[in-house]
């Protein structure tokens, strides 16, 4: 089972549930009711009866706890204004041995925008430091995004 966290417009949640196909699942989550209709009616629309939806709370996504294979969250995890707190819940829904991916924006005074350093509360460090603090271990980083950083986690 796959969860993509922050799901908002479905961008991702969409080509997951493709490629998982009529065996697997998706679990589309927001803290956004208009996104998580959007993305059932779409789900509707192409017949993809393995993504499910998830109206989640700001300090626990609602997902099923120890079902999870993979979290994934893509420029999500900056809007998290409790991350402890959602970390503790992502930990549970995960099976042991599941993976944590987080995308998100570079906040580098002198090189990211404006808008980013605004917008954006904590850089990459801070962010491995909280889910580090959650009980995940950093498998890798990858490096190959210009404004973002890619990094898994595992939950051990």
């Amino acid at each position: 089972m796959v969860a993509d966290v922050g799901a908002g417009t479905g961008a991702f949640s969409l080509p997951l549930a493709r490629k998982v196909g009529a065996s697997g699942t998706v679990i589309a989550q927001d803290v956004a009711p208009e996104f998580i209709k959007g993305i059932a009616a779409r789900a509707r629309a192409e017949g993809l009866a393995q993504l499910r939806t998830v109206l989640g709370g700001e300090r626990d996504a609602r997902l099923p706890a120890g079902t999870v294979d993979l979290v994934f969250t893509s420029d999500t995890y900056h809007h998290f204004e409790y991350p402890q707190a959602m970390l503790a819940s992502l930990h549970a829904a995960l099976k042991p041995g599941g993976r944590l991916v987080v995308i998100d924006y570079e906040r580098i005074p002198g090189r990211s925008n404006p808008w980013i350093l605004g917008h954006v509360r904590a850089g990459r460090e801070t962010v491995v430091a909280e889910i580090e603090a959650a009980g995940f271990v950093l498998l890798r980083s990858h490096e190959f995004l210009r404004e973002n950083y890619f990094l898994e986690f595992r939950r051990p």
